[in-house]
């Protein structure tokens, strides 16, 4: 049964592609048939009923080959068919769309009427009527004044002083299934032999054909009778709801205010002690980070954990102290690393915009790491040391980002303040840093 109703289907598509184009005449009329042959003044058109010569001047616009597509429940849609096959049917609508149609759903496929009505039609034909009876008088009272003969051309026109007037002898138009026209000869085709899908439904046996078969037929004859223009699709954007992954790779610099107080151990040496004075072992210290956020429902909230490692610069120290009546002179190098891990949050403020703002947040809980070395020079001995200190603790940060979109990855910048309370002989240091990155990041 499925199989027999496709076929009706494409029976349907095929006895409407017969009929390639509709031409609009400035009159209001419309004529659908095969364009086969056209110059600057003429159009040779061939209708199912014969093969006609219009006057390019009375043509308004050649309309699309339309079809009203009927599906089950009422549904109408009205467009160029694209493409078909046994399983589906491509109809672009009028606004531009492309639809794609599941050919079970499909009731019937119409030609689309352009006509205006039977009212239209039936003044149309008696205008007509009366033009033909006006002519064939004139041609009679020209004939008895011994007129000079008609030449008539190969194409079927005829040529005097007034090219107008040789124009105007053409009009034609087909109406309600009859082909109407002043003077234009009409040229009978040969009758087709009948195709497969006409025997199908007619129920005359030629030949065993198959759905597979039916569905090819139908869309060789809509390549031939049709050149589909290509719909330029606008370039696509991306769509903030398609993504729900989040992955940023970010590298900067970070200020870091770190200070030495109290005691400093030597090892097995002894320690320092500062009693006023702090000593400063900061510096500028490149952080690269990195972040994997997952999207929370269809929200523009993006949470999930977070990765970050930093160098304490390299310094060097020198000091001379006056031990009773002998220079004691302390020199010495400091390195470090901060390593912290925790959660992350991104919150777009408009993530469907080319350029997206966010407020960005963390807590992580951080380990820093202080090394130092050097040597205790006296007039009679030089003796080396060498320590660590550590501090470790919760951190937390807030801070903006932008991003933009370059092909299919982002590009962006980050600017966050960054807490961290120190402990130990680094107690005195600041307690926030402010932390600048520069990023690439991906949404998938």
């Amino acid at each position: 049964m499925k199989k027999s109703v496709f076929a009706v289907l494409c029976l349907f598509c095929l006895a409407c592609l017969g009929q390639a184009e509709t031409i609009k005449m400035k009159s209001g009329e419309f004529i659908s048939g095969s364009i086969l042959s056209q110059t600057e003044y003429t159009l040779n058109l061939a209708t199912s009923f014969g093969t006609i010569t219009l006057n390019q001047r009375e043509i308004e616009q050649i309309l699309p080959d339309k079809h009203r597509i009927i599906l089950k429940g009422g549904t109408q849609l009205v467009g160029v068919i694209l493409d078909l096959d046994e399983f589906n049917l491509r109809l672009q609508t009028d606004d531009g769309a492309t639809v794609n149609v599941d050919m079970p759903q499909i009731v019937s496929i119409e030609a689309y009427d352009y006509d205006r009505g039977q009212n239209a039609q039936k003044e149309f034909v008696e205008k007509t009527q009366e033009a033909q009876q006006a002519q064939e008088e004139a041609k009679q009272a020209a004939a008895a004044k011994g007129a000079a003969p008609v030449v008539e051309a190969a194409g079927g026109l005829t040529f005097d002083s007034d090219i107008d007037q040789v124009f105007a002898a053409q009009k034609a138009t087909v109406v309600n299934g009859s082909v109407v026209t002043p003077s234009a000869t009409v040229v009978e085709t040969a009758p087709k032999p009948m195709t497969d899908e006409e025997a199908f439904v007619k129920g005359v046996k030629t030949g065993t054909v198959s759905q597979q078969d039916y569905a090819k037929a139908a869309k060789d004859e809509l390549n031939k009778k049709k050149t589909v223009q290509p719909v330029k699709k606008p370039t696509d954007k991306p769509r903030e709801k398609d993504f729900s992954k989040y992955f940023a790779i970010q590298a900067g610099a970070m200020p870091l205010d770190l200070n030495i107080s109290g005691t400093l151990s030597l090892g097995d040496i002894g320690s320092i002690i500062f009693e006023e004075q702090n000593l400063d072992v900061g510096g500028t210290s490149a952080i690269i980070s990195s972040k994997f956020l997952w999207r929370i429902k269809e929200t523009n909230l993006w949470v999930g954990p977070t990765l970050s490692a930093a160098n304490i610069s390299n310094s060097s120290y020198a000091y001379q102290y006056q031990v009773g009546s002998e220079p004691v002179k302390i020199s010495a190098t400091s390195s470090g690393n901060i390593l912290s891990f925790g959660v992350g949050t991104n919150y777009y403020l408009n993530p469907i915009n080319r350029i997206m703002f966010y407020l960005t947040a963390s807590a992580s809980y951080e380990m820093l790491t202080f090394n130092y070395r050097g040597s205790i020079n006296t007039a009679s001995d030089e003796i080396p040391f060498r320590n660590s200190i550590k501090s470790n603790g919760f951190a937390g940060g807030v801070g903006l980002g932008v991003e933009t979109w370059v092909d299919d990855i982002m590009l962006g910048l980050e600017a966050r303040q960054v807490f961290a309370q120190r402990s130990g002989e680094l107690k005195n240091s600041a307690s926030s840093n402010t932390v600048i990155q520069a990023q690439f990041s991906w949404k998938f």
